[in-house]
């Protein structure tokens, strides 16, 4: 005997409020220090069964005298919990580049906040974020 596959479908279900994102660019680094380029706060409210996907990307030039570049989404702020970085990915000063760091936040804070950091090591003068993107899914 042979049975067809359990299948359920979607079409009525709304997962907007768990998907969220900004594209808005809060700053740029200024020489070496850590710099939130992205700020995103998710709903609250919402179950938890899993955990958080987030993910970030950034197009940016690197400025002078940088070396290499750490993209790390945190919890909160620039001394928040690290969930992911890049690592120091070789760079090279007054070149364009677009990168991408993604992960997963088993658990989030209360207050629901991430940020996008960048650090660009040996920078002496400011690097321009372009263009920027952190989005979070609540599973």
């Amino acid at each position: 005997m042979s049975t067809a596959p359990f299948q359920w479908g979607a079409a009525g279900i709304d997962l907007s409020g768990r998907m969220v994102y900004s594209k808005t660019v809060a700053a740029s680094p200024s020489g070496s220090a850590e710099t939130t380029i992205c700020t995103l706060t998710i709903p609250g409210g919402l179950a938890l069964a899993s955990g958080v996907l987030l993910g970030g990307w950034a197009a940016y030039t690197v400025g002078t005298s940088g070396v290499s570049v750490n993209l790390k989404i945190r919890q909160t702020s620039t001394s928040g919990s690290t969930i992911v970085a890049t690592g120091a990915a070789t760079k090279t000063a007054g070149s364009l580049y677009a990168d991408d760091v993604n992960g997963v936040d088993t658990s989030p804070p209360a207050a629901g906040v991430y940020v996008l950091t960048m650090t660009v090591a040996s920078g002496a003068a400011t690097s321009t974020v372009s263009a920027v993107i952190l989005f979070a899914i609540v599973i």
